[in-house]
C-alpha cells in the first residue's frame, strides 16, 4: 500500500482524482505505468535523490493520467502530469491556491514545444538544485524536439559558475561586460564533458547588469528563479529587469518565480497568514513573474511545507520533462 508524507491530508483529493481516471488506488497506477514500460520511481529519484516519497507517487499518478488521457506528444503528457501533481497539493495550502502542480506541468510542456528555444535556471550558484534540474532536461528534452532546447544556468559569481560546471560536466562560459557600451564579451567556453551535460552552458555574472546582458545574449524565452542565497541581490532583479527589456523590445519571455512561500527569510511580515504572507522573496517574485511556484528552488522540505510535494522546484522542472518524455516514448 502506498504511504507517503502528509498522507492523511492529501488522500481525499487524490482519491477523487484516481476515481476520475478509473484507477482503484495508487498501487494500481504504479503497476499500470510499469506495464507500459515507465519506471517513474527511478526517473524521479535520478533527478533529486533526496526527494520525498510523495514526489515519487505524485509523478506516478501524473504519468498514469497521461496514459489514460491518450496523449499524443510529450508536451501533452507534461500537462497531464501537472494534473497528478495538483492532486497531491494539500487543500487550502499556498501550493493549492496557486495551482502550482498544474503550473509545473505547463512549464514542462512549454520546454517541450518548439517555440521555446532557450530555458534559463536563474539561480544563486550556491544551489546545486538548478544543476539537478538542468541535467534532467539535458538528458531528455531533446529526444522529442526537432530543434534542440538550449539550457543555461545564469548566476552570481564567476568562480561558483566554474565550479558548478566542473562538478556537473557543463560548459563554463566566462564573460566580461563592457559597462560603457553594454557589450558582453565571451572570453572562454570550456566544456567539462563530451556528453549531453556539456550542452548546458553555465554563466557567472558579477552583478545584475551583467546577468541581464547574459539573458539578452542567449535570448532567453523562459526562466525560473531560484530562492537560494542571492534572490534579492541577483535572480529576481535580473528577471524583472530582463522582463522590462523584453516587453519594450517585443521579445517573448515567460518568467517563473520559484516562490518563497510563507515564512521565508528576509523579513516575512505576517507569517501565519498563509497565502497572504508577503515575505521579501515572495514579494519580488510576484512583481515580475508570469507564474509563481511555492517553496524553495532546491529544498524538498520547504516545498512540502507549502503544500506541494517534497522536491525542489528546480529539480521538479527536470523531473516533469523527464517523466513526460518517458511517457511519450512508451506510446
Amino acid at each position: 500500500m502506498a504511504q507517503f508524507e502528509g498522507y492523511e491530508r492529501r488522500i481525499g483529493k487524490i482519491n477523487e482524482c484516481l476515481a476520475e481516471y478509473g484507477f482503484k488506488d495508487l498501487d494500481e497506477v504504479k503497476q499500470f505505468c510499469l506495464d507500459k514500460g515507465v519506471d517513474v520511481d527511478t526517473i524521479v529519484r535520478s533527478i533529486q535523490p533526496i526527494c520525498f516519497e510523495n514526489a515519487v507517487w505524485a509523478y506516478t499518478l501524473g504519468a498514469g493520467i497521461a496514459f489514460k488521457k491518450g496523449v499524443k506528444t510529450a508536451a501533452e503528457a507534461a500537462e497531464a502530469i501537472g494534473i497528478g501533481l495538483q492532486a497531491f497539493c494539500i487543500p487550502g495550502s499556498v501550493a493549492d491556491q496557486r495551482k502550482v502542480g498544474l503550473g509545473h506541468g505547463n512549464l514542462a510542456a512549454m520546454l517541450l514545444r518548439e517555440e521555446t528555444e532557450c530555458f534559463c535556471f536563474l539561480a544563486g550558484h550556491e544551489s546545486f538544485a538548478a544543476a539537478e534540474g538542468a541535467i534532467g532536461i539535458a538528458k531528455t528534452a531533446n529526444k522529442v524536439r526537432k530543434k534542440p532546447l538550449r539550457v543555461i544556468l545564469n548566476g552570481l559569481g564567476k568562480d561558483a559558475a566554474y565550479i558548478i560546471s566542473r562538478i556537473n560536466g557543463f560548459t563554463s562560459v566566462e564573460t566580461q561586460l563592457d559597462y560603457a557600451t553594454g557589450e558582453l564579451k565571451i572570453l572562454e567556453e570550456k566544456a567539462f564533458s563530451d556528453g549531453e551535460r556539456a550542452k548546458v552552458k553555465c554563466y557567472g555574472a558579477d552583478d545584475v547588469v551583467e546577468g541581464v546582458a547574459i539573458m539578452r545574449h542567449e535570448g532567453v524565452d523562459v526562466s525560473i528563479t531560484g530562492n537560494s542565497t542571492n534572490p534579492t541581490r541577483f535572480q529576481h532583479p535580473v528577471a524583472g529587469t530582463y522582463k522590462k527589456w523584453a516587453i519594450e523590445n517585443g521579445k517573448r519571455y515567460f518568467s517563473v518565480a520559484s516562490g518563497g512561500g510563507t515564512g521565508r527569510t528576509l523579513h516575512p511580515d505576517n507569517m501565519a497568514a498563509g497565502p497572504a504572507s508577503y515575505g521579501m522573496t515572495d514579494t519580488m517574485g510576484r512583481m515580475h513573474s508570469d507564474a509563481q511556484f511555492a517553496g524553495s528552488s532546491s529544498v524538498p522540505a520547504h516545498v512540502e511545507m507549502m503544500g506541494l510535494i517534497g522536491m525542489g522546484n528546480n529539480p521538479m522542472v527536470g523531473a516533469s520533462v523527464a517523466v513526460a518524455v518517458a511517457v511519450s516514448e512508451a506510446l
